[in-house]
Order: C-alpha cells, then sequence, then structure tokens
C-alpha cells in the first residue's frame, strides 16, 4: 500500500466533517473519492497533504506516519496535488508555474542562489529541462512562454497537472481534474492520466462528481457521506450498489 488511512476523525468545533474513516490505496492504482458536497472528500485531501491535523487517526505513506507533518514535508516525502479552482499564478509563464513544481529538488544552496554561483546556473539548467519535458509529454511545449491564465480552462488544467509532477510524487491527488471540462477534454484528460500513471510510476486518488469520467478510470471508489463511507468498491460494484444508486448517482448507466 502506498497510501494508508486508519480510523480518521476530524472535527472542526461542534460540527464532524470525517467520522472514523479507513481506506488504502495501492501501488499504481487510480482510486477515486465520491459523494455529495459537504462529505468530507477535500477535508481528507487536507489531513493527507498536512494542511489540516486530525482530531484522531493517521495517515502513513509507504509505511511512515505522515501525519503532523507541514505540508512542505510531505511534498518531500513524495505527495502532490491540485485544486478544485485552479490555482495557476496569474503573472507567471506556462514554464515558470511548472519550475515551482521543482523547487524542492533545487541542487544548490542559498548562499550559491544568491551570489549566482555556478553551481546555481548548472542546476537551473537542468531543472527547466526536466520541466520541458514535462510540458512536451503534456503537448504544452508550444506554450511555455504564454502567460498560463491565458490559456483555455482544459489546457489551465494540465499546466496545473505539469506542476505537480514536476514535484516527482508516489501519489498524487487531483481535487474534480474534470470540474469544468467539456466532454472533449474530460475523455482526453482520462486517456492522459492513465498513460502518467505508468509512465511516472504514479499511484493517484481523486475527487470527482463525474460518474462517467470516474467508471472510466477508477480502480477502486470510496463513497463518503457527511464524513462516513458508505461503501467501497469498484465502480461497478459502487455504481450498483443500491443506496449510493438512490442518494447520489440516479439514472446514471454506462451509455
Amino acid at each position: 500500500m502506498i497510501l494508508e488511512i486508519k480510523s480518521i476523525t476530524k472535527s472542526f468545533g461542534g460540527v464532524m466533517a470525517i467520522s472514523d474513516t479507513s481506506f488504502s490505496v495501492e501501488t499504481g492504482q487510480i482510486f477515486g473519492l465520491i459523494g455529495p458536497n459537504g462529505a468530507g472528500k477535500t477535508t481528507m485531501f487536507n489531513i493527507i497533504t498536512g494542511n489540516y491535523k486530525p482530531t484522531s487517526g493517521i495517515v502513513e505513506l509507504d509505511g511512515e506516519v505522515i501525519s503532523g507533518l507541514k505540508p512542505y514535508q510531505i511534498v518531500r516525502k513524495g505527495i502532490a496535488r491540485t485544486f478544485q479552482n485552479i490555482r495557476l499564478f496569474s503573472s507567471m509563464s506556462v514554464m515558470e508555474n511548472v519550475l515551482i513544481g521543482f523547487d524542492n529538488h533545487a541542487k544548490y544552496t542559498f548562499f550559491e542562489g544568491m551570489f549566482r554561483l555556478p553551481r546555481f546556473f548548472k542546476s537551473e539548467r537542468e531543472i527547466k529541462a526536466k520541466a520541458r519535458k514535462i510540458l512536451e509529454y503534456l503537448e504544452l511545449e508550444a506554450y511555455e512562454d504564454e502567460a498560463a491564465v491565458s490559456l483555455s480552462y482544459g489546457q489551465q488544467r494540465k499546466v496545473e497537472i505539469a506542476r505537480a509532477l514536476a514535484a516527482n510524487p508516489k501519489l498524487l491527488l487531483l481535487d474534480e481534474p474534470a470540474a469544468g471540462m467539456n466532454p472533449a477534454e474530460t475523455k482526453e484528460l482520462a486517456t492522459l492520466l492513465q498513460r502518467a500513471k505508468a509512465d511516472f510510476d504514479l499511484a493517484i486518488l481523486l475527487i470527482e462528481h463525474d460518474m462517467k469520467f470516474v467508471n472510466q478510470l477508477c480502480d477502486r471508489v470510496l463513497v463518503l457521506d457527511y464524513g462516513k463511507s458508505i461503501c467501497e468498491g469498484t465502480p461497478a460494484e459502487v455504481i450498483s450498489h443500491k443506496d449510493v444508486v438512490a442518494a447520489y448517482l440516479g439514472d446514471f448507466t454506462n451509455d
């Protein structure tokens, strides 16, 4: 298991956001979290990434307890994420946004960077070459000097994924990656993530409301309702679960 969530509970004052929830993600797996707004999905992401501390329970990455670590420490351990609302730096180019993802991989000291010593320039060249390879992989190389926010919505999503991949993660967390995309963009994204999972040796944990996207992409799915797990299984098992169908999926079909 790359990620293990063990009996996580999180309360905000008297409000229980997550209640005694456990699940695990295997290496090379794409795992989906689904449920209505307010179910606790993003709260769980914030606990995994260190933005929130759990009230109780632990998070393990590769068998090491990471709950309680600071967000930058968790990034260094191998977790990167994207956000439901795209968070690109509006004043920066596509390349500059991706270079930020390499922040923890610089091979020079503060002193060398401040005085622009030779190792600083060598490291910067190496990092920029790696960033360009990621942009080429995502078919964004033609836009590297463009303002990131000038790109289409789907392309901006890809820039955010590129920045996350730059952190060299073991586990990639995607918060509603298909939100706002048209059907063609959603289909392209699903193909991209399947390919990236293998090419970058990733496990992926995602939150998503587009059930056709989830059905196409995920190996396993966990359904949350008011912070509690009500069903876990393959997409087919979850889709056919009567409580899930009644509560969340309505008349969804595979067509």
